[in-house]
């Protein structure tokens, strides 16, 4: 009762883990990469299962499917019907030449890397157009059991793995912890049990000697029968041939429908030879599709390491560049804080240069000013004064001629 309890204890935890959106979310690259490949590994083997009814109703799926994925299921079904061929014919007797079994060997073997090489071609086809995968999951109906299992199985593995990559020191000793209570809690409902026990072997003791009375009234009964049996004799023997009768009546009957089960028992067990070889035909292909999928992801987890591998090559050439053109920006840096000093220095020098040339300038320009303007002054003093001595002359003139004319007169 204890171990069940803790059982179901431990379950409930493992349960609600899982189904906690904070256990389940990855927290690193490596674990969303694993993760990604087991769920696209998933959806693969979900489309898988869709391939054998579709091949059964090629015909109505055709014109949802297109020309191309039409082709290549056409050439699946036509390469799985030369592999069942094969594999139906009878077994190679022992005086047959080595030869032929080697053929039929290698013509298993291409048929099967053929078949490989068509169910991929397929699931690449498929996955390319979703609408197409959605809807086919809709029409095609429900997968077969086994393969129902097989996924279901395989999603406990990626809930597994998920929990194992998330799984930190932290939470391991909180499932220690754990443990050690339900350790407790087990002990606790030992001790129950040991006391249920010993109240049990109480009853049962008690049980005994109640037997034991019902046993001595049975012995007392019994003789009072046989007393009677000897008392009634005669009617024992009239009923004994009664029962005979009844007996021969009743193994006759039991004969008849003891030959009428065995005939059922016949039907049933061609039935169920039947019923084998159909198994053994679908186990045949489960295991055919499982080893195809075992060779599928060992050829993902392949390609995931070169992939990361060649990424890994690659960030570290990047990574050596970066900080061998860091280092350089950092020299570029000293070098242009420096001339950017000096600029400002020249700048400075400039700006001194051109406000004296202004300042010149400027004292140019009045001087300038000044001599023109004491040009113009002096010209103009000089044209005055040249107007006033012929302006003298002409009175003086004017005056010599009016005393000429008085004396004349």
């Amino acid at each position: 009762m204890g171990i069940a309890t803790a059982k179901k204890a431990v379950t409930g935890l493992d349960a609600t883990k899982v189904l906690d959106p904070r256990w389940l979310k990855p927290d690193s690259i490596e674990t969303e990469w694993v993760i990604s490949v087991l769920d696209e590994t998933i959806a693969k083997l979900e489309l898988s299962c869709l391939v054998p009814p579709i091949l059964a109703s090629l015909d109505r799926f055709s014109a949802l499917l297109g020309p191309e994925i039409t082709k290549n299921l056409t050439e699946h079904q036509k390469l799985s019907s030369k592999m069942e061929h094969l594999l139906a014919s009878p077994e190679e007797e022992e005086e047959e030449d080595t030869v032929r079994a080697e053929e039929r060997r290698v013509s298993l073997c291409l048929l099967e890397q053929q078949l490989k090489s068509s169910v991929r071609n397929i699931l690449r086809l498929l996955l390319a157009n979703p609408s197409i995968c959605k809807a086919l999951k809709c029409e095609a109906g429900p997968r077969e059991p086994p393969a129902e299992v097989f996924i279901k199985a395989f999603r406990e593995f990626r809930n597994f793995m998920l929990e194992r990559l998330l799984t930190n020191p932290t939470k391991e000793e909180e499932m220690v912890q754990f443990m050690e209570d339900v350790s407790l809690r087990i002990k606790k409902n030992t001790e129950t049990v040991t006391a249920s026990r010993a109240e049990l072997l109480a009853a049962i003791c008690t049980r005994d000697e109640e037997v034991q009375k019902k046993d001595n009234m049975i012995k007392g009964l019994k003789k009072s029968m046989q007393d009677l049996a000897e008392n009634c004799k005669t009617d024992i023997l009239q009923v004994k041939w009664e029962g005979e009768k009844e007996q021969k009546e009743e193994l006759q009957a039991s004969r008849a429908k003891c030959a009428s089960l065995q005939q059922d028992i016949q039907q049933l067990r061609a039935q169920l030879k039947k019923l084998v070889l159909e198994h053994r035909a679908s186990e045949l292909a489960l295991r055919k599709r499982k080893c195809r999928a075992e060779t599928e992801i060992l050829n993902w987890v392949q390609k995931y390491d070169a992939d990361m591998a060649e990424k890994q090559a690659e960030y570290e050439e990047v990574h050596a560049a970066y900080t061998k053109e860091k280092a350089e920006l950092s020299v570029l840096m000293e070098k242009h804080a420096l001339l950017l000093q000096e600029y400002s220095q020249i700048e400075e020098e400039r700006r001194i240069c051109q406000e004296k040339k202004k300042k010149a300038l400027e004292e140019l320009a009045t001087t300038t000013l000044a001599a023109t303007r004491i040009q113009a002054f002096w010209r103009g003093y000089l044209i005055r004064s040249t107007f006033k001595s012929k302006k003298k002359k002409k009175k003086g003139k004017g005056k010599s001629k009016g005393k000429d004319t008085k004396a004349k007169k």
